[in-house]
């Protein structure tokens, strides 16, 4: 791993608390997992949520003038005082506390200005990305000039000399303190405490820490490719308007806003995303009543199989705890519905054959072991012949939306994954390699709206 990771304090803008008394009625989710039931809940939370700069686009205005309309109400809450700067350049320390399966989880981060460097420079990407349209963010940095959820990065810190620092400062005062209610969250309350670093002396500590640090991004692929064509728009404007384009740490187009989690945080919880699958010939499904449907007797070449029998206990557990149901944990590649009524089918290695010969051999080694690896290249791609589109595939993290879909006839099959562990995401990109596209989901997302960044 090649470059340095140059880490920066920055003015951060918060809402102001006296103004806005509800800190929890502002805050959103980032725009991409905003569902058009949360899109309008938010709306009516407050006049002030931050999702009409987040998520723009969700407004009912005409297209063309969405994002000056963004633009327009981040400047409006500015002048009133409803958004202010902070008076020094901080880190921010973001203590996020959750719920999983009962359980009160809490994730640690560090949120930095982090400089813009190409992909292999100290930023390594885990998973391969789509070519969709990028012009949402895109758009929304023009106008507002200005990120208003940070991107989510992983990183190393074997000998805890970051954990100490932060340690530290998490004994004084915060400056948010904040609880949401259930509504706004995926499955219960979470509560956000901040710090801001302000200390020079610090400051300077981490920065240096993280020199010789290389980071993984866990969320935000997009937006970090984005602020690069962002920041190569304002350089090239730059150059035309002076004749040459200036880099220093005062164009802050150079850099994007981050939260940088350790990988080992014990709070760190990924989700597989699941694949629902069609466009199948009806006749290699055969029907679900069947003891053995053509597609399993040819699935079996590969692999061995077992029938779970889905009783009311294990169906509404799995559908309930999802990801976290012990089946999910077992010593099978992936699970899959669809193939016979009222069972869930999982599927293991068989001991005679190698997947991993089938995987291409241009991929790493830790590439190649992957569940989701064999699931895209030996069943979808060999097996079944499908193109991997947004026609044949749809994506999900919930196990009960994808049992549901598959009962109303919409897909026919889900692939139910495994969830990753930070240790397979680690060893991927240190090969060099990526993962498939849409192989993790990191819970709880990190909302919008605690700390905003100026790209001016």
């Amino acid at each position: 791993m090649t470059g340095q990771m140059e880490i920066y304090p920055f003015c951060g803008i918060r809402y102001n608390q006296k103004v806005v008394k509800d800190l929890a009625a502002v805050i959103c989710p980032p725009y991409d997992v905003i569902t058009p039931e949360q899109e309008k809940f938010y709306r009516q939370e407050s006049s002030y949520n931050v999702i009409r700069l987040e998520h723009p686009a969700a407004s009912r205005q005409p297209a063309a003038s969405i994002y000056q309309r963004a633009a327009a109400i981040f400047q409006r809450w500015l002048e009133e005082k409803v958004l202010q700067f902070d008076g020094a350049p901080c880190f921010y320390l973001h203590d996020q506390y959750f719920t999983y399966l009962g359980k009160e989880k809490m994730r640690r981060g560090l949120m930095i200005r982090l400089k813009l460097a190409p992909w292999g420079n100290g930023m390594y990407p885990h998973e391969e990305t789509s070519s969709r349209d990028k012009s949402d963010r895109l758009q929304v940095m023009r106008a507002c000039q200005a990120g208003f959820s940070p991107l989510f990065c992983l990183y190393r810190d074997s000998k805890k000399e970051v954990a100490t620092i932060l340690s530290e400062i998490a004994q004084g005062a915060p400056v948010i303190d904040l609880t949401t209610n259930p509504e706004q969250s995926e499955k219960s309350g979470e509560r956000h405490i901040i710090w801001a670093i302000t200390e020079p002396r610090l400051q300077q500590i981490l920065r240096q820490l993280f020199l010789t640090k290389s980071v993984y991004m866990a969320d935000g692929h997009h937006r970090y490719e984005t602020a690069l064509v962002y920041q190569r728009e304002k350089m090239s404007s730059s150059l035309r308007g002076s004749g040459f384009a200036s880099n220093s740490s005062s164009e802050f187009f150079n850099y994007v806003m981050v939260t940088l989690v350790e990988v080992s945080d014990p709070g760190l919880v990924i989700f597989p995303i699941h694949r629902l699958v069609r466009g199948i010939k009806p006749a290699l499904i055969g029907k679900h009543s069947q003891s053995v449907s053509p597609l399993l007797d040819r699935l079996e070449n590969f692999f061995t199989s077992e029938l779970v029998p889905l009783s009311d206990s294990v169906l509404d557990a799995l559908l309930s705890d999802s990801n976290g149901h012990p089946l999910m944990a077992g010593d099978y590649l992936f699970g899959v519905l669809g193939l016979k009524q009222g069972h869930l089918v999982l599927l293991r290695e068989r001991e005679d054959v190698s997947l991993e010969d089938m995987v291409p051999v241009n991929r790493s080694q830790a590439y190649r072991e992957l569940g989701i690896s064999i699931l895209s290249h030996v069943i979808l791609d060999k097996i079944l012949g499908l193109p991997i589109d947004e026609e044949n595939i749809a994506y999900t993290v919930n196990i009960g939306e994808a049992y549901r879909r598959i009962n109303n006839g919409e897909y026919q099959l889900a692939f139910l994954l495994k969830p990753p562990q930070p240790k397979t995401i680690e060893a991927v990109v240190n090969a060099g390699d990526r993962m498939p596209r849409k192989s993790t989901y990191f819970y709880p997302k990190m909302p919008a709206g605690l700390v905003i960044n100026s790209l001016k």
